[in-house]
Formats: structure tokens, C-alpha cells, sequence
């Protein structure tokens, strides 16, 4: 085999794989919508549900599922985002009060997480 095809199979095949790796964990705090928002419409047009595994997020596409990991305790819930949240926020994701539950975190209001988009 000559070299210059050598070369750009192996580029061809390390595109590939770099593009098929999970995005990268993103790191920041985490808050839970207020009982206020049940029942309204979100930024997707369904209507809230504390009680379902959802979040809102500032530019993570509508259906996406991501992994949030509670840092200060390492529990973990997959929500779907179905909402948008304010680009002046500090916080990188507010999540219903049914995975805050899970996260434990409800009391607190505010915790540090880690984010990886499943799909």
C-alpha cells in the first residue's frame, strides 16, 4: 500500500471515531424549577410536569437526553429537555422537582453537577 493512502485512511478512520465520541461532560450548578411553572407551556410547547424527568437547558436541543450527576453525592437521573432557560443564568440546567428528588437536592435548591448529552 502506498503511503499517502496509509496516511489518509488512517485520518479517514480517526474523524471517524472522534465524531462517534459521546460530547464532552460539562460541569456547573444545577437548580430546580419552581412549583410556579407547573401546568405552563414550555419553550417546546408541552406543558410542565413536576413530576416528570425534564429539564431546561440554554441551547441542548429539544428531545435530547442528558445525564446529570449530583457531584456532592454522585446520584445520577437521565431527564429530556423540553425547555429553554435564561442566557443570563449562571446555572448550566434547571431540572424538574422530580429529578431534583432524585438527585437529592430539593432542600438545598442549588447543587454543583456534571452534564453528558446522551443523544
Amino acid at each position: 500500500m502506498n503511503r499517502n493512502f496509509s496516511l489518509t485512511l488512517f485520518i479517514g478512520a480517526l474523524a471517524l471515531a472522534l465524531s462517534s465520541t459521546p460530547a464532552l461532560a460539562r460541569t456547573g450548578y444545577a437548580v430546580h424549577y419552581s412549583d410556579f411553572y407547573h401546568g405552563k407551556r414550555t419553550a417546546s410547547s408541552e406543558i410542565f410536569d413536576q413530576n416528570k424527568l425534564t429539564a431546561a437547558h440554554h441551547k441542548i436541543k429539544f428531545g435530547s437526553r442528558v445525564k446529570v450527576t449530583n457531584l456532592e453525592n454522585n446520584r445520577s437521573v437521565v431527564v429530556t429537555i423540553n425547555d429553554r432557560m435564561a442566557e443570563s443564568s449562571r446555572n448550566i440546567i434547571d431540572v424538574s422537582k422530580s429529578a431534583a428528588a432524585r438527585l437529592r437536592f430539593v432542600e438545598q435548591g442549588r447543587t454543583s453537577v456534571r452534564l453528558e448529552i446522551l443523544d
